[in-house]
């Protein structure tokens, strides 16, 4: 999509005409009493956009009065995207989008839900020009919304297009080698740095667990660490994102049922990709925070070589896994990533992971879960982040008697607990391997959409992107 800014003073440009504000008199914008009765009657019918057709032109109208969403900033989002999905169903390919109010961060918002929304996954069908939406250049008329706003905007919601790619891919076209090429181009087009450690570089560190989870596999594991390191960092010791990056899950010889699981399970690095998503948005904005993205990688596979329930393996840290559920993979090759983290003494860690359907269970795609060992101020500052960008947090109870539903008979400690609390216990199996502040974002709930939800498309949400990057831009 293209993006024009034009200064807006009060004449209306030629083409078609959006017209933007709060609780406008939009009658200024119309010289016919009958036009201005019909627009008045339609928002009074609490229709939020209304169309107006001329011969030679076309008018959209948006009001949102009669939003019903209590967040009033979702509420301008979600009006942008029902207007993208209007122009695109009436083929419009280019749109005057006109700040009636002045008001630069109305116009933000709205606009962020147009992007948004306007994403296409369509690189697999025969005519894949078709399935694309035609909306494809927004000129927007403000006298108050600036380039720098533009050009900040366009890139974290590039970013959410980046993230959303990646979890769509098919594993036919994304497995641990190619995803991390992917990061490599990603790398270059950015300005990170990227190292990707190879199997027997992953054997040398001793990465147990992803070793363990990349058994059955025809592709070997890879492990990807991504750098953005301004100059004028405000943090002097790192922060560290970590992603969960299984690029396919059949659960292995705890294999799932296909109905509504492994049939989804392509998006089962949308930890991973969401926080590639995150890193290209902070460094394309130069913000001054320094970020490591650490991104273990593999599919989880059934072979005659697979690990099975009952095996032990060794971590990275050093401790004795007993694996009772091949299923529960996530968390082991998480457990070698926060481990790994240890040596760049980080000032926090975050992990994002579609690791559990018990927190999905519990809150569905409304929000993610969170939990862990950081300080009450970065769960507040991430709560408030999951309001401003409408990707919700939810803390849950991190109690160590949690902790004993996950002892083993036979080594340190096993990879599931009960049938009980399940994204509590995943949980707290990763807190073995931390010795650092930490949260843990289970994003198995909002991560993956069965179906489309305002500006957040069907299949992988990009969830995490814009919550993360709210999150460091406010550390400024």
């Amino acid at each position: 999509m293209k993006y024009n800014l034009y200064q807006y003073k009060k004449e209306i440009p030629e083409g078609i005409c959006l017209f933007v504000g709060k609780e406008s008199n939009y009658s200024k914008f119309l010289n016919d009493e009958k036009q201005i009765k019909y627009l008045n009657s339609q928002f009074e019918k609490e229709k939020n956009i209304v169309e107006i057709n001329f011969y030679d032109s076309k008018f959209y109208f948006v009001n949102f009065k009669n939003e019903t969403i209590s967040n009033q900033n979702e509420k301008i989002r979600e009006s942008g995207s029902k207007m993208t999905s209007v122009l695109n169903s009436d083929k419009i390919k280019e749109i005057n989008i006109i700040d009636v109010d002045k008001d630069a961060d109305l116009i933000n918002l709205f606009v962020e839900g147009m992007i948004l929304v306007n994403y296409s996954f369509t690189r697999y069908y025969k005519e894949e020009e078709k399935k694309k939406p035609t909306l494809g250049i927004l000129n927007i008329y403000s006298s108050e919304f600036k380039q720098e706003n533009l050009s900040e905007l366009e890139k974290i919601t590039d970013a959410v297009y980046f993230a959303r790619d990646l979890a769509n891919e098919p594993f036919s076209g994304l497995n641990a080698l190619q995803f991390s090429e992917k990061l490599k181009q990603l790398a270059k087009s950015s300005d990170l740095n990227v190292h990707v450690l190879n199997k027997k570089d992953i054997e040398d560190n001793g990465m147990g667990g992803l070793l363990a989870v990349n058994k059955g596999s025809e592709h070997p594991p890879t492990f990807n660490i991504l750098e953005w390191k301004p100059e004028n960092a405000v943090n002097s010791k790192p922060y560290i994102l970590v992603g969960k990056g299984i690029v396919f899950d059949s659960g292995g010889y705890s294999i799932k049922p296909t109905k509504n699981s492994m049939d989804m399970m392509k998006f089962d690095m949308a930890g991973a990709a969401a926080v590639a998503g995150a890193v290209k948005a902070v460094s394309e904005n130069r913000l001054p925070v320094h970020i490591i993205a650490l991104i273990p990688a593999t599919d989880n596979a059934v072979d005659a070589k697979s690990y099975v329930p009952g095996d032990v393996i060794k971590m990275h840290n050093g401790l004795f896994v007993e694996v009772l559920n091949t299923d529960a993979e996530g968390r082991l090759i998480l457990a070698d990533a926060l481990s790994y983290a240890q040596k760049y003494n980080p000032e926090l860690v975050l992990d994002l992971a579609t690791l559990t359907g018990a927190a999905a269970y519990c809150i569905g795609t409304q929000a993610s879960v969170i939990m862990g060992t950081a300080d009450d101020t970065v769960f507040d500052n991430l709560k408030q982040s999951g309001e401003n960008v409408y990707e919700r947090v939810v803390q849950f109870p991190f109690w160590d008697e949690y902790k004993d539903m996950l002892k083993s008979k036979i080594a340190d400690i096993k990879n599931i607990g009960g049938s009980e609390a399940g994204a509590i216990t995943a949980g707290k199996f990763l807190e073995y391997f931390t010795d650092y502040p930490w949260v843990h974002i289970d994003i198995a709930g909002p991560a993956i959409m069965s179906k489309k939800s305002a500006y957040r498309t069907e299949g992988g949400s990009a969830y995490g992107v814009r919550l993360l990057y709210d999150f460091f831009k406010n550390m400024i």
